[in-house]
């Protein structure tokens, strides 16, 4: 069967804008984002995010620019709309463990108004409750308490002044101390000569009086400290008294304004409880005595703030479930934080500075994250495999632990957390943790597989302009008619490298539709129209192929020896891609061939020297495969044969080449002239069927711009693989050269096909007596029979006389 000469109508898939039933991309804007040939992944996604079971978190798949993140995010809203709003997260002192705060959910709303009303009261307390403690009610009962005491307290003082004076001692008090001094018998002060006039009698009996007189001070002033003591505890029961309907009026205000679920209803009536209970044993800070008011101020703020609320997550404004796209996911914003301040040479802090992270906040909903920005923090990757296995969250600060200051133990209280993970992954970073923690997947059951590309329709492409429109309301750019619509979905055709799929990587697209914009309104347009589509992809092409014209400029200057026409034998012009980063262009390199006869086979310098992968080398070992099936009869082929890449100095990957290869070292062996105007592509199997390569469309361009360059003759020409046919996206230029003759394109199934067009001999069938002598494979085959000959002959030559067999016929 010979080779099918391609028409042009075969080189590309062209879109109709009338198919696309719009005038320009401004009636589309309302439509909702499809999910455009993501139906599997859209139906994964919404099992995923309606599962209310654990372990159904969602791992989604794909490639970078395949709309992951934003279709994802779009339903995760969507979705969102339709659940409960989540309770408020609130931290709080704990009196009885102030280093462990308390957590609290209330109602959605209630937390900031449960803040403020707390806020009031703590400016209400100040004055309100010294108000009530200067009321005459209670200054009446305050001085009856005072006056008790101090009757009491002159009662004592005048039996010990009394028995003083018996013993014939003076005593009073200077500030607050009691002094005593010893009198003679004429009531004065015993003078230091009188004392020491005095017989050791008379001084005995003085010291003797002096420790009694001591010790009754000490029973006065362990009796007065009692009294003080009724005194103290009388006059804060009073104020307690006082004051505690004022507290509980203030705390029922409190616990009637909010609306917790009961179990949360029981841990605040505690809180509130043990507030009102420390406020009321504090009483003594709100009423100043002018003694130390500096440390009672400091004290009572103190007490103050332990009656302040932290609202650590606030959803109030949320309507549905939160939904959160964590885009930083260090250990403070995802899993909250605690905030120090230094006290001299210890750290502290208290539940005003907790903050809660993204995990937190997203209770209830969805948090979105990236598999790689976990991944490249170990302490995060841990705490969220924990929280991902128990559902509870302890926020901590782990800078704490390497901090040259000391720091006070603060513990909040661990929160249990219900949010659905929905991780961003390539399909390397899944295949990674697949392998390497297997029971984290356990928790991710829901795998989102977003494809690279899809089927296309009328139905695509209507999907494909509501994308394009929607780009253009976001970004505020003119939107773009039909005709500039149908070319950004050719050449999503054309980044598919597939007549009948399109890309779904939309991030390339977008930026298309960016700079097309950009070409637009540089002319003042209103309208994006095809030609600027066409010059934004020119001008793409301008900013990256500086590499490409050199080469071409060193093809044009003879610096690489490349025929482009006549024929030649042993020698045939290969096509490779050479890959640029986010730019691939195609050029080709020449593939050249020696036969000798020999036993060392095929050898590919480019292998021997380390300048080939593994797939290229496998692509030789099949051409070697090929070639002794062919001439199985004469096995063991006595061949000596190289192949090289003619100056080529990178590594040469892939087995896209081994078609050129076999026809070069055909053309060796039966010394078989080539037509040079020819690029050849093609993988072959063991069985000589042409199999098809990737890059198709570059290689068929770069080849066009090489003899472009060079002078188009109208008989350059690419053969590649028939299988590649559906894959043909090609520029419009080389559409056009071929619609003029000016050059063509074959496709062949078979290697048979692809030689025959090369040599324009017939590629031969095996009989009886082996191939037909005028074909191509006879007049290899004769070549191999000469090599067979020459390489028995040199054997028998050098073979021992003694080893030689003789002929049993001859004298």
């Amino acid at each position: 069967m010979p080779c099918e000469r391609l028409e042009p109508r075969d080189l590309r898939r062209e879109v109709d804008a009338g198919a696309l039933e719009f005038d320009d991309t401004s009636a589309l804007t309302e439509r909702p984002l499809p999910w455009m040939g993501q139906a599997r992944a859209e139906g994964a996604a919404r099992f995923g995010l309606s599962m209310v079971q654990p372990g159904y978190n969602l791992m989604v798949v794909g490639a970078a620019g395949t709309g992951r993140s934003t279709l994802m995010l779009q339903l995760m809203h969507e979705l969102a709309r339709g659940r409960e709003v989540p309770p408020d997260l609130l931290y709080v002192h704990q009196v009885e463990r102030p280093e462990r705060p308390m957590a609290l959910r209330l109602p959605a709303g209630e937390g900031r108004q449960l803040r403020q009303r707390m806020s009031q009261l703590v400016r209400r307390l100040q004055a309100t409750i010294l108000h009530r403690l200067t009321e005459p009610d209670v200054k009446v009962e305050n001085d009856r308490i005072e006056q008790a005491f101090k009757s009491e307290e002159s009662r004592a003082y005048g039996q010990l002044q009394a028995f003083a004076h018996s013993h014939q001692f003076s005593l009073m008090r200077e500030e607050g101390h009691l002094v005593f001094a010893h009198q003679d018998e004429h009531g004065e002060p015993l003078t230091t000569g009188k004392a020491m006039a005095l017989t050791p009698l008379q001084r005995a009996g003085l010291d003797e009086a002096e420790a009694a007189l001591r010790q009754e001070m000490a029973e006065f002033l362990d009796k007065t400290r009692s009294l003080e003591h009724v005194r103290n505890e009388g006059l804060a029961a009073l104020r307690r008294q006082m004051v505690r309907p004022l507290l509980e009026r203030e705390w029922q205000a409190i616990r009637e304004a909010v609306h917790p679920e009961p179990e949360q209803q029981q841990r605040l009536d505690g809180w509130l409880q043990s507030l009102q209970q420390e406020v009321l044993d504090r009483i003594d800070l709100f009423q100043g005595n002018g003694d130390d008011d500096e440390l009672r101020l400091q004290a009572l703020q103190e007490l103050l703030e332990h009656l302040r609320v932290n609202v650590a997550v606030d959803n109030h404004g949320l309507q549905g479930a939160p939904v959160v796209l964590q885009d930083n996911p260090s250990y403070r914003q995802l899993l909250g934080s605690i905030e120090y301040g230094s006290d001299g040479e210890v750290l502290v802090t208290d539940f005003t500075r907790i903050r809660a992270g993204s995990l937190l906040q997203a209770h209830g909903g969805f948090l979105m994250l990236h598999l790689r920005d976990l991944l490249s923090d170990p302490s995060v990757w841990e705490r969220v495999r924990r929280f991902v296995r128990c559902g509870r969250l302890q926020i901590e600060e782990p800078g704490v632990l390497y901090a040259p200051l000391a720091t006070t133990t603060f513990t909040p209280e661990e929160v249990q957390a219900d949010v659905k993970l929905v991780l961003i992954a390539s399909v390397e970073e899944f295949d990674l943790v697949q392998a390497l923690d297997p029971e984290l997947m356990r928790r991710f059951r829901c795998k989102v597989d977003f494809a690279d590309s899809f089927v296309s329709s009328r139905q695509s492409w209507q999907d494909t302009a509501v994308f394009v429109a929607r780009t253009c309301a976001r970004w505020g750019l003119p939107h773009f008619t039909a005709q500039a619509t149908a070319l950004l979905i050719e050449e999503s055709h054309r980044q598919a490298q597939d007549q009948h799929r399109q890309s779904a990587v939309f991030a390339i697209t977008e930026a298309l539709v960016l700079e097309s914009a950009a070409q637009a309104s540089q002319q003042h347009a209103v309208l994006v129209q095809a030609a600027d589509v066409e010059r934004a992809k020119a001008a793409s092409v301008r900013r990256h192929n500086g590499p490409e014209e050199r080469l071409l400029d060193a093809l044009v200057q003879g610096e690489r020896a490349m025929p482009l026409q006549g024929v030649m034998q042993a020698s045939l012009n290969g096509l490779s891609v050479v890959q640029l980063g986010d730019y691939s262009f195609g050029f080709p390199m020449r593939v050249t061939a020696q036969a000798l006869a020999g036993e060392a086979g095929i050898l590919s310098i480019d292998r021997e020297v380390a300048l080939s992968g593994p797939l290229h080398d496998k692509g030789v070992l099949v051409l070697h495969s090929y070639l002794q099936s062919l001439f199985a009869h004469l096995a063991p082929l006595a061949l000596s044969a190289t192949l090289v890449f003619d100056q080529e100095y990178g590594e040469v990957e892939g087995d896209s080449a081994s078609c050129a290869e076999l026809y070069a070292l055909l053309s060796a062996l039966g010394a078989l002239p080539l037509a040079q105007c020819m690029g050849v592509t093609g993988a072959l199997n063991a069985q000589g069927d042409l199999l098809p390569v990737g890059g198709i469309n570059e290689k068929i361009e770069g080849f066009f711009r090489s003899c472009e360059r060079t002078g188009l003759t109208g008989q350059q020409g690419v053969l590649m693989p028939a299988r590649n046919r559906r894959h043909l996206m090609l520029d419009p230029g080389v559409v056009k050269a071929v619609a003029q003759g000016r050059f063509h394109i074959h496709a062949a199934h078979t290697v048979a096909e692809g030689m025959t067009l090369l040599t324009g001999l017939p590629w031969g069938e095996a009989g009886p007596g082996g191939y037909p002598r005028s074909s191509i494979l006879g007049r290899v085959e004769a070549r191999l029979r000469r090599f067979r000959h020459s390489v028995e002959s040199s054997s028998s030559r050098h073979e021992p006389p003694s080893r030689r067999r003789r002929n049993p016929h001859e004298g």
